[in-house]
């Protein structure tokens, strides 16, 4: 192949992503205007602007909703997240709804060397949860969440511990703000 295919390879390639972000925004555009996103009735709304969800500001509907107990480690960071970002580290409300959250924990190993040690590790989460509004016990909503997090294994049994429960965290993490996001988009739309 010669510098010129080469050259007109690229050319061609940044011509076919230019075309593809046009036609991605001109669909947005024609959504937004088939959905009635200007007209404030239906379509978009903001999660995290100050508008109310019905009649609440988002932080107050959220601070609404008590974690249940997770069992372990790993639970118990899942549950720490969820109650930080709802109620902001403040004092919660008077709940309305109660999350139950179920986990699953998983380690796969990669990178398996001859003699059967891995070079790296996937820490994966699996989050089963039901919100259940306390009034008449009913579940409002479920669904799960995944959260994957990778780590390398060394020689040192110290560093591998360390490098396994930073991967543990960085999943809870990453499970606890989708649960958020999921809670904006469910009590955006509950009563």
């Amino acid at each position: 192949m010669s510098l010129a295919d080469g050259m007109r390879g690229r050319v061609g390639e940044r011509r076919f992503h230019y075309r593809r972000g046009l036609m991605s925004t001109f669909g947005v555009a024609v959504l937004c205007i088939l959905g009635g996103c200007g007209d404030g009735s239906t379509g978009f709304r903001p999660l995290y602007g100050s508008a109310a969800l019905g009649g609440a500001a988002t932080q107050e509907k959220l601070a609404t909703v008590d974690v249940a107990p997770i069992p372990g480690r790993v639970g118990q960071r899942i549950r720490n997240e969820l109650i930080f970002q709802t109620t902001g580290g403040g004092k919660p409300a008077t709940p309305q709804y109660r999350m139950d959250i179920a986990i699953r924990e998983s380690v796969i190993s990669t990178l398996v060397m001859v003699n059967g040690n891995a070079g790296g590790q996937i820490y994966s989460i699996e989050a089963s949860y039901n919100l259940i509004r306390l009034s008449d016990k009913s579940v409002v909503a479920s669904g799960k969440s995944y959260g994957r997090a990778s780590f390398d294994r060394v020689t040192s049994i110290f560093a591998n511990v360390e490098a396994r429960q930073n991967a543990e965290n960085r999943a809870a993490e990453s499970v606890g703000e989708e649960l958020r996001t999921r809670l904006l988009a469910i009590l955006s739309t509950t009563a």
